[in-house]
């Protein structure tokens, strides 16, 4: 079952249940972003390494950038041309495995 595309109220819905998530753009496609700090780039890392196992899950792989103890990360589906409810699981998964990985 391919991911449902999110409407602009639908994506402001999810936003708004979403900690610290923003809406960000890439040209026209909207996407979901965050930036995550750990105690060290080690914990930093382990927070990526389990974000990858469980887009490599879902077969849907994020964007992001690590800068020693910071992660940001951004959630878009390119084939359907923006946010979509699977953009909003993974989202919310992040949250649950940055909890686990010893965020600030």
């Amino acid at each position: 079952m391919s991911p449902s595309l999110l409407s602009e109220a639908e994506i402001a819905v999810a936003i708004e249940q979403l900690d610290g998530w923003v809406i960000c753009r890439n040209g026209d496609q909207p996407g979901l972003s965050k930036s995550f700090q750990f105690s060290g780039f080690n914990a930093a890392f382990g927070f990526i390494s389990r974000v990858a196992l469980a887009a490599e899950r879902a077969n849907h792989h994020p964007e992001w950038q690590n800068v020693y103890h910071k992660v940001t990360i951004r959630w878009t589906t390119h084939a359907q041309g923006g946010v979509t409810d699977l953009d909003v699981k993974l989202a919310q998964r992040c949250d649950n495995i940055a909890t686990d990985s010893g965020q600030k």
